[in-house]
């Protein structure tokens, strides 16, 4: 807080230009991250989370791989609805605090959706699909069970691989804000100090 007294002793309270200038970036960044939409970014992940866990509830019926062991969907679905739910709050609340929360959020999504894209892939080729025999015209029900969860285990490596490719690209975005209004107060020169004798 800054006080100016006038000669004839009246004492005005000025606005603190770093308090000023602490809420002129806090608003360019609020600005800056609403550009970016995180609210967009959350949105689609929380869907594709919903989508995960939706889609993988088949599998429960069907023999155990290890997608079904591992539990592969469902935490990563929730993972993803994490994110997303975080990415959302961020466009209501810009803080540095919550963008570098959304960012280790992001971080942790993009890690946990590359393991599961890994997981998947081993999967799939792990456990092949029946063949049919063409002298039978009904094909055995084993075919048409690791036709679908093949089918359902292809859908659900998309899914993940939109959301790896969401959250590098959230993460990138993120990152860039951070670091372009991390140090910005600070760089600035202090403000002058009017010395009164």
């Amino acid at each position: 807080m800054a006080v100016s007294v006038t000669r004839d002793l009246k004492v005005e309270v000025l606005e603190d230009e770093n308090k000023v200038r602490l809420s002129n970036k806090q608003e360019e960044m609020r600005l800056t991250i609403q550009r970016g939409d995180p609210k967009c970014m959350g949105v689609s992940q929380v869907m594709l989370g919903l989508m995960v866990i939706f889609y993988s509830l088949p599998l429960l019926s069907s023999e155990a791989t290890d997608v079904v062991n591992f539990g592969v969907p469902w935490w990563t679905g929730v993972t993803f609805i994490a994110a997303g739910s975080i990415a959302m709050i961020l466009d209501r609340i810009c803080t540095m605090k919550f963008l570098q929360v959304c960012l280790i959020a992001s971080v942790a999504t993009l890690v946990v959706s590359v393991v599961a894209d890994v997981i998947y892939c081993v999967d799939l080729g792990r456990y092949p699909q029946f063949a049919c025999n063409k002298t039978e015209f009904p094909c055995d029900p084993q075919y048409y069970l690791t036709r679908f969860n093949r089918g359902i285990k292809s859908s659900l490596l998309f899914f993940t691989m939109v959301q790896t490719a969401i959250s590098a690209v959230s993460c990138w975005l993120l990152l860039r804000q951070r670091n372009s209004f991390q140090y910005s107060v600070i760089s600035q020169p202090a403000s002058t100090r009017n010395e009164y004798k």
